[in-house]
């Protein structure tokens, strides 16, 4: 097992790490690595998907205990995988495939029969089993492909000889499909072909499951889906395609009710708890709602009825005398959407919800703790949010001892809302462009001389207003997976929430009185004119958006725990602090040793022309604005000479042709 583990990561380009195996295997497998050569089809696939995205499946760690574990050990192992790891851990019984891989291969396999009688092409499948009912965006034949077509078999047929019931071993028949695949060796991206391929011009071509033969990828015109896009709610937007009289809710009644029947039917046998089974396949397999929070969203008699279910399995017949399936009872705490769920999922009271808009909420957590929640789409900033921010930073003074900003969202926050700001440019509404800066300028540093500690906690994306939010806290505590980065230069301009001033402020600060500031700015310049986004919160602490005092959960589950606690622990002796006064910058030296950079770049073609001019208004800044000397500046003079450069540059038109193909595209213009 570790020789295969670390061969096929090595193959892949990603790196390994060896988890319950012998130092034999783990040798073993490193030495066979060394051999192979990377498989760009399949690193290309991984980076350029999942690099802002990390699969959500690969987070479930599942451990069986037997009669002799000592019970010393396994709480070891728990611990460690947990908060050492960032494992999702679930103990489960000893049963063929355990818990994730038993009820997820049942929902293929449900596919796979779907797919069988012709009436849906594998692109209508993978749109009805994606995002749209809060999964993976690899959703089910991508998720195959990436997994190994032949793992797959080989799990199949794991269940398929071990079960215990003949018509549960008969689910697990090898679909013809899928043998046909493995006789050709098809077995997935690794073999550069499975359910999908590429053809020479790189274009991606799908499986004709009746011909066996590739075809150009045909777009799923499944009007319900397109509409069930505006419900943000997963639970309710499940409910409305399940019982949807079309041909999407016939699929949905058709695989996901026969895979929520089977699970209440087995989850007692192969878990310890309904809770533990959503665990896991949230965890394992990506689902935003594992199959028991399923139930309740859809509604246990909603389900019943729809499936036409005539045998009842006894929890489904429990829950239907209650009205829901009684979740939140188990011992380790469920993962959420929001920090109010997640107390309310534990069986408690949900913590009180203080005030409320649009964009954010105030959520008292407790213990003195207030949190600043956002909850637009992808978390991004706009008035509201900079309102509840400031609201927050009141609140927090007058009735709490520490602050929190965060949310259990895949996103903390990809940055400020550019449609608001580019419809306010294209019609020249300079003061309320102006107004904007102002606002989220004042908000930045009311966090950063809040009366009491405010504990801003990223996690995944944390970009352009996002990072600058994070820059201001007194302290920051984020996920291990945080992906920060200033990262307003793409779209043509300069961050101006602060960001750019308090980089330099740092740099500034690690130079020291005596040293030349000119290496110091020179690497804030690099640090926002390439955009730089950590990879990890450790490389962000690399690049400088972290400090040394900034703390890391390797555990998203436990990441707003550990931030409230963090902002009580901070509250204890926390000194307001007074602001900056004297910041040191290089004046015109700097300001022309920049410059020429960026001259000599633009004339070796390495930057666009438009790019050359928002270095040089970055580099204005950075040297304190036009000083002939080196000198001191207030953070204020700081933060107008990042409102005055982010003003001009909103009114470029290349800018702004920057924010409308960002906007429509989700990629970067150089223009």
């Amino acid at each position: 097992m570790g020789a295969q583990i670390a061969a096929h990561f090595a193959n892949a380009g990603v790196p390994a790490l060896l988890l319950d195996v012998t130092p034999t295997a783990a040798r073993e497998g490193l030495e066979r690595a060394k051999t192979l050569k990377p498989d760009p089809f399949f690193s290309e696939h991984w980076l350029g998907t999942h690099f802002f995205n990390p699969p959500r499946y690969l987070r479930l760690l599942e451990l069986i205990p037997t009669p002799d574990t000592d019970r010393e050990v396994l709480a070891a192992v728990s611990r460690f995988a947990d908060r050492r790891l960032g494992k999702g851990v679930v103990i489960a019984k000893d049963t063929p495939n355990f818990i994730a891989n038993h009820i997820g291969l049942f929902g293929v396999m449900q596919v796979f029969r779907a797919l069988a009688t012709g009436d849906y092409t594998i692109e209508e499948i993978e749109a009805m089993t994606g995002p749209a009912i809060g999964r993976a965006r690899s959703a089910t034949f991508r998720t195959m492909d990436i997994a190994g077509i032949d793992v797959l078999a080989h799990v199949t047929r794991n269940l398929a000889d071990r079960l215990e019931r003949e018509e549960d071993r008969a689910v697990f028949a090898m679909p013809a499909v899928v043998e046909e695949l493995l006789r050709r060796g098809s077995v997935g991206v690794k073999a550069g072909r499975g359910f999908f391929t590429k053809d020479a011009a790189g274009a991606i071509l799908t499986l004709d499951p009746a011909a066996m033969e590739y075809r150009p990828t045909q777009p799923a015109r499944l009007p319900s889906l397109d509409t069930a896009r505006s419900i943000d709610d997963v639970g309710t937007r499940i409910r409305t395609l399940f019982l949807g009289h079309d041909k999407v809710g016939a699929f949905l009644r058709d695989t996901l009710g026969r895979t929520l029947v089977y699970a209440a039917r087995v989850a007692l046998d192969i878990a310890h708890s309904i809770d533990d089974v959503d665990r896991a396949m949230r965890w394992g397999f990506g689902w935003d709602l594992g199959p028991f929070e399923t139930w309740n969203a859809i509604g246990v008699k909603a389900v019943l009825e729809a499936c036409g279910v005539t045998e009842v399995p006894p929890l489904a017949r429990d829950a239907l005398a209650h009205g829901a399936f009684e979740l939140g009872t188990a011992t380790v705490e469920p993962g959420s959407a929001t920090p109010s769920q997640a107390t309310a999922r534990k069986g408690g009271s949900p913590p009180k919800v203080v005030r409320k808009n649009a964009g954010a909420s105030l959520v008292d957590l407790g213990d003195g703790v207030l949190c600043v929640e956002f909850h637009s789409k992808m978390n991004a900033i706009g008035g509201d949010t900079i309102q509840m921010l400031q609201a927050g930073v009141k609140e927090a003074a007058a009735n709490f001892t520490a602050l929190v900003i965060g949310n259990n969202a895949p996103n903390f926050s990809a940055g400020a809302n550019l449609m608001l700001l580019l419809l306010e440019a294209q019609e020249g509404n300079w003061d309320e462009v102006d107004m904007m800066v102002r606002a989220f300028q004042g908000a930045t540093m009311a966090l950063k001389y809040s009366d009491v500690p405010v504990v801003v906690a990223p996690a995944g994306l944390a970009l352009g207003g996002g990072c600058e939010i994070a820059l201001h806290g007194d302290r920051v505590h984020a996920a291990a997976e945080t992906y920060m980065g200033l990262v307003e230069v793409g779209v043509g301009l300069i961050p101006a929430g602060g960001g750019t001033k308090e980089m330099l402020v740092r740099a500034m600060d690690t130079a020291g009185d005596g040293a030349d500031p000119l290496s110091h700015a020179q690497r804030v310049f690099e640090t926002i004119g390439f955009a730089k986004v950590s990879t990890s919160a450790a490389d962000a602490r690399r690049i400088g958006y972290l400090r040394d005092v900034d703390a890391v959960t390797m555990n998203r589950e436990h990441l707003l725990t550990d931030t409230k606690a963090h902002g009580l622990a901070r509250a204890a002796d926390y000194i307001k602090p007074r602001p900056r006064a004297a910041i040191r910058v290089g004046g015109d030296g700097v300001q022309a040793t920049l410059k020429l950079g960026v001259h000599l770049a633009s004339r070796a073609g390495r930057i666009s022309e438009h790019d050359a001019f928002i270095g040089r208004k970055l580099a204005w800044i950075l040297a304190g604005g036009s000083l002939t000397h080196a000198s001191t500046v207030t953070e204020q003079q700081l933060l107008d000479l990042e409102r005055e450069a982010f003003l001009s540059l909103c009114g470029e038109r290349r800018t702004q042709e920057r924010i409308a193909y960002t906007l429509k595209t989700g990629k970067t213009l150089r223009n």
